[in-house]
């Protein structure tokens, strides 16, 4: 009986991997759809993409980064500043988001202490 319980828990874990693995690649591709639609113009569809890749693997930094860079160009600046907190979250060493979002909290910063609405 407890063979049987360990060889389910092998089999399960050993079956994880390879689904993890599918998932970023399936979320890779949407990333990369997203970059080609993005360099074309099509920012929706771009956004589309980006949150379809970070529904498919949450912990997918890239995606995370590009979703925030698109909603800034949108002027979705609250899901921008929500995007880039999560990437950096994820990937607080990453040196890329960490500039995209320094330069993002720069700018939008001054444009609401500026701003006196």
């Amino acid at each position: 009986m407890r063979l049987q319980f360990l060889l389910i828990v092998l089999l399960i874990g050993a079956s994880t991997a390879p689904i993890a693995a599918d998932a970023r690649s399936d979320a890779k591709k949407q990333v990369e759809f997203g970059i080609s639609v993005a360099q074309r113009g099509l920012w929706r569809e771009a956004i589309y993409r980006w949150e379809r890749a970070v529904q498919i693997d949450p912990t997918y930094a890239a995606a995370q980064n590009n979703l925030a860079i698109a909603h800034e160009h949108e002027g979705n600046l609250e899901r921008a500043r929500v995007a880039y907190e999560r990437a950096m979250e994820l990937e607080p060493n990453n040196a890329q988001i960490r500039q995209n979002y320094e330069l993002f909290k720069e700018i939008n910063d001054r444009a609401t202490r500026s701003d006196p609405q």
